[in-house]
């Protein structure tokens, strides 16, 4: 096995509702530095309390997230976890009433991750800033609105609301997933507008929230006039735009790199360890694999895990010191309430009170 590097940057998932003898295995493998659950992986709220505490004797120091928004994204949503709505519910609220829907964006926010860390999650790829145009089906009504400012300071409440409940929020598909029809979970969509366009529309929200913002996960998208790769394996978008000219300076996820999306590079064919390194080098500091452990026993973890090692020891990839503080940034800083607690806590009821019908 690999010793011990200052980068663990794989975020990787389990089969079921318990760990077995693989989990275990990868999870101490110090590539991994993440653990993403789904639907799957939940049976009840005692279960997913067990699952995440065990997770955590093994690796203390890996971040346990989840794709949790609202709408039908949602992957704990029974045994007592609170149903949120679809973040266009609160861009309609907002054209009712403004000061309405900022509090009822930060009361999603603060609901969502009181009741996830209760049970033993760190951190939620939430929320969304993509622009709803009406024509993108994987994104519907995950976005709040189409004007960019009424996203952003949507997404803001929100972000406020999470940091409340202890949790860091993660702003995604930069630079913009919207305006294009494909899904990039079974195709390469394209976006041929121009870079100006893209950056006074669908990007203004990554610069406006730039400061409130614990991480970004950027699009399998091409935007050919901007540069021919997928957003996520490019540096241009990741280094010259991102970071250095909407200066952003938090943590950036790769988008799941079993996508369809994510499985071809500059026309070539790649593997998800050779997209780990493709996205690693134009900038991300986590790369996801996602849905793979339950396939052929998790086969596609294990040779990501040994790509990656691969990759390190023949130079192409390089662990990064400021990566790792950006992941380890994102942790929870204080412990949380437990749920008994939770029930009890009055924050938690006055936020509950404030979601939208």
């Amino acid at each position: 096995m690999l010793e011990a590097t200052p980068h663990a940057p794989l975020v990787l998932d389990i089969a079921g509702t318990t760990l077995d003898s693989a989990d275990r295995h990868r999870l101490k493998h110090p590539l991994t530095g993440g653990v993403i659950l789904f639907a799957r992986n939940c049976e009840s709220r005692a279960q997913i309390t067990a699952l995440t505490a065990e997770i955590k004797a093994i690796r203390p120091d890996v971040l346990i997230a989840i794709d949790h928004e609202g709408g039908r994204v949602q992957r704990f949503a029974r045994d007592g976890f609170t149903h949120l709505p679809a973040m266009r519910v609160l861009g309609e609220l907002w054209m009712e009433d403004a000061m309405k829907a900022t509090a009822a964006a930060s009361a999603c926010g603060e609901v969502l991750a009181l009741e996830l860390r209760a049970c033993g999650v760190d951190f939620s790829f939430t929320p969304v800033l993509d622009l709803d145009y009406g024509r993108s089906a994987v994104i519907g009504n995950r976005a709040f609105h189409r004007d960019p400012r009424v996203v952003a300071l949507l997404a803001k409440s929100l972000m406020h609301g999470l940091l409340r409940g202890g949790m860091q929020g993660c702003g995604k598909h930069f630079p913009g997933h919207g305006h294009v029809e494909a899904d990039s979970h079974h195709a390469i969509p394209v976006d041929k507008r121009s870079l100006k366009a893209i950056l006074a529309d669908d990007a203004a929200p990554y610069g406006w929230l730039g400061g409130v913002m614990g991480a970004v996960m950027p699009a399998h998208v091409v935007y050919p006039k901007v540069c021919s790769r997928p957003a996520g394996f490019s540096k241009v978008w990741l280094q010259d735009i991102l970071r250095e000219r909407l200066r952003f300076h938090g943590a950036i996820f790769s988008d799941d790199l079993s996508m369809a999306g994510a499985r071809e590079i500059d026309g070539q064919r790649v593997s998800p360890a050779e997209a780990a390194v493709a996205a690693l080098q134009a900038g991300c500091d986590l790369v996801l694999l996602c849905n793979e452990s339950p396939i052929n026993g998790g086969a596609a973890l294990d040779d990501l895990l040994g790509g990656l090692q691969a990759a390190h020891a023949s130079g192409l990839w390089t662990p990064d010191d400021d990566s790792e503080h950006r992941r380890l940034a994102l942790l929870p800083q204080a412990a949380p309430l437990t749920w008994d607690e939770l029930m009890a806590d009055p924050s938690y009821h006055a936020a509950l009170e404030q979601l939208p019908a």
